[in-house]
């Protein structure tokens, strides 16, 4: 008897299915009904809203959203040992005929009457993702942080698409000139935005929506300045992810505002975009895995009104991960609607 199987997998350079099936079809993110269909899939998990979201649910979820590649195919029931080999190897999960989400060994992530999992399903993800899981669950021990094992590794090299080191550097442009807007303002001596457009050009031209507004807008409401004002914490992590600094210290403190302004100022010119490029990937993913945790943790003791451990500070790690949300392109957000939960 043979099984109709459709297999969602996450890594951006899949293997081949190399077990004898009838193949009905393979789509990967060129073709723009994917993106259409999985909403439709996550849809579907959560019961068309109807689901209380759970640990289990919220991990499915988001292995669809990392879905890069879409397989269907007819295997006989013998051919799903190496079926499970090739899902695992692709990090793929399984839709079955049953209407059963199914990890790679077949056994049940999302139950179609309940949406619960089976006590042995695994969802599954890259080794490396694991092992920096692990790592930064080590650290934070260390540091007396506890983060719930429940939280899942964040996206892997096999996953990820950084975006493109110029598209970083312009980023970082745009936001020294809305942070150091929004610093004169708060300061009481505001630079006007005719003169940072005469010193830096080239700033003004990927600016987002909603920068463009608060510098169209004069002056600006205070909670507007405060949100802009905290930009600098971002834009500190993008100086980093190109290279300009060595290390992100620990987020228990603001960033050294004049040392970033002063990093930035030689830096707004076209040769600063033509040169740009970004430290390897594992630092970046390692530093998103560690400030994701750290996230859960601030946002946990300020939920239950608790002193936050090791004196971490939320706005600094909210920042933070704004900006490496977007570097790794979470959910494919542009700048203004990058999500950061936790």
């Amino acid at each position: 008897m043979t099984v109709l199987i459709n297999a969602y997998g996450t890594v951006r350079q899949p293997t081949d299915i190399d077990f004898g099936c009838e193949e009905l079809g393979h789509r990967d993110l060129n073709d723009p009904q994917l993106r259409e269909h999985l909403g439709q899939f996550i849809g579907f998990i959560m019961d068309r809203g109807q689901r209380e979201m759970t640990a289990s649910l919220y991990a499915v979820m988001r292995h669809i959203e990392r879905v890069r590649h879409h397989y269907s195919f007819r295997v006989e029931e013998s051919a799903l040992d190496a079926v499970a080999q090739w899902a695992w190897h692709n990090n793929a999960i399984l839709f079955l005929p049953d209407s059963s989400v199914r990890d790679p060994s077949g056994n049940v992530l999302v139950d179609p009457q309940s949406g619960e999992p089976d006590d042995d399903a695994q969802i599954p993800f890259p080794a490396d993702a694991r092992q920096r899981k692990a790592q930064t669950e080590l650290l934070l021990r260390n540091r007396l942080i506890d983060t719930p094992e429940s939280l899942p590794p964040v996206v892997a090299e096999v996953e990820v698409t950084l975006r493109e080191a110029d598209d970083v550097a312009w980023r970082a442009m745009s936001l020294f000139i809305v942070a150091v807007r929004a610093e004169s303002l708060a300061t009481g001596q505001p630079i006007g935005v005719d003169n940072l457009r005469e010193k830096a050009p080239l700033a003004f031209q990927s600016l987002s929506p909603v920068e463009t507004q608060f510098l169209a807008t004069d002056p600006p409401d205070q909670q507007s300045i405060i949100n802009a004002a905290w930009r600098y914490e971002a834009l500190f992590v993008l100086q980093w992810a190109l290279g300009l600094h060595d290390e992100l210290p620990f987020a228990d403190a603001i960033c050294d505002v004049p040392k970033v302004a002063e990093t930035m100022l030689p830096r707004l010119n076209a040769e600063f975009v033509a040169a740009a490029s970004l430290r390897p990937t594992a630092e970046i993913l390692d530093a998103l895995d560690f400030n994701q945790r750290l996230l859960w943790a601030a946002r946990d003791a300020q939920l239950n009104e608790r002193t936050a451990p090791a004196s971490i500070d939320g706005g600094v790690i909210s920042e933070r991960q704004h900006a490496l949300n977007w570097l790794v392109r979470f959910e494919n957000a542009d700048w203004d609607d990058v999500d950061v939960p936790s």
